[in-house]
């Protein structure tokens, strides 16, 4: 029993802090309990959430990933430039940076680089590629995509339908595939996955390719959302996805990921920026709430990590 309460606590860590602080936006506006309070609460949800399970992604291997913002921000100058009239355009680039994503995990792990510094410098790369593309602010949502992001289904409001399937479709990938525990493997014990048979190299690359899609997914759902992009659109993911993995019970070392606590994470910084907003307060006090219910958070989870083996011993 005790066993299996240890391994739902990444999950219920963030799970409770969602839910206190929803209950106090609902006792602080009872409007918001609403359809389209909700709606409003969580409109940001997607883009966040995707962004961090790519950051996700690159912590199971060990490695952390500084320009995540800047690479959704292109790929979101990309969707809202080309995709609308050059579709095919908008895919082969959008395709080629993935590729270029593969091929920086190849290079981190062949020449042992700190993946801090490499991905620092490649957020200048992609920074300037976005203002290139796009100078000021502009471009347009392709219809099917707007038409996406804006749906109504019945009962729950499209951001948290498409956070639970998120969450759902990383866990499978993660958690119960494959390639999920070897990733994992990877960052736990790479010399052990070698020596079973696997290429450590090629798995690097895969887990870097399959975070750029995740951020390119990202990109494309924050200009749908939005209707437009700007080469500065989400320079706050990249803080945004390390803190929402950390949040969701993720660890910087031993490829301790936890894909639903991550969701989870994103939702409740989602929530905590959108209910500021909402109540019309500054941006910067919006991110030092977002860094105190982290801090919050990460001391009850080093509390309880504390007592645990407390009680075994006990």
């Amino acid at each position: 029993m005790r066993k299996t309460v240890s391994g739902l606590l990444p999950i219920l860590i963030p799970a409770v802090s969602l839910a206190v602080l929803l209950a106090a936006v609902f006792y602080m506006q009872p409007r918001a309990m609403s359809y389209t309070g909700l709606n409003l609460l969580f409109n940001l949800a997607v883009p966040i959430a995707l962004a961090t399970i790519a950051q996700m992604i690159i912590m199971a291997v060990n490695d952390l990933d500084l320009s995540i913002g800047t690479f959704v921000s292109f790929a979101a100058c990309v969707t809202a430039v080309y995709m609308p009239n050059q579709p095919l355009v908008a895919i082969l680039i959008l395709a080629g940076a993935v590729g270029i994503y593969a091929l920086l995990g190849i290079v981190i792990t062949l020449r042992d680089l700190p993946s801090i510094v490499v991905t620092l410098g490649m957020s200048f790369v992609w920074g300037g590629l976005a203002v290139l593309i796009l100078p000021a602010p502009g471009g347009q949502a392709p219809v099917w995509l707007r038409a996406l992001m804006v749906s109504k289904p019945p009962l729950v409001p499209m951001a948290i339908v498409a956070s639970v399937v998120i969450a759902v479709l990383a866990h499978l990938l993660i958690m119960r595939s494959t390639f999920g525990v070897l990733l994992r493997g990877v960052g736990g014990n790479s010399r052990s996955v070698a020596r079973a048979g696997w290429s450590v190299l090629a798995l690097k690359g895969a887990a870097y390719a399959t975070a750029g899609i995740f951020a390119v997914l990202s990109g494309m759902a924050l200009v749908g959302l939005t209707t437009s992009a700007d080469a500065n659109i989400a320079l706050r993911y990249t803080l945004l996805s390390i803190a929402g993995v950390i949040l969701g019970g993720g660890e910087f070392v031993g490829g301790k990921v936890s894909p639903i606590g991550a969701v989870i994470g994103a939702l409740t910084l989602t929530l905590a920026g959108s209910f500021l907003s909402f109540l019309r307060i500054s941006p910067d006090w919006q991110i030092g709430a977002q860094g105190g219910i982290l801090i919050i958070v990460l001391a009850l989870r080093l509390v309880i990590n504390r007592r645990s083996p407390q009680e075994k011993t006990s």
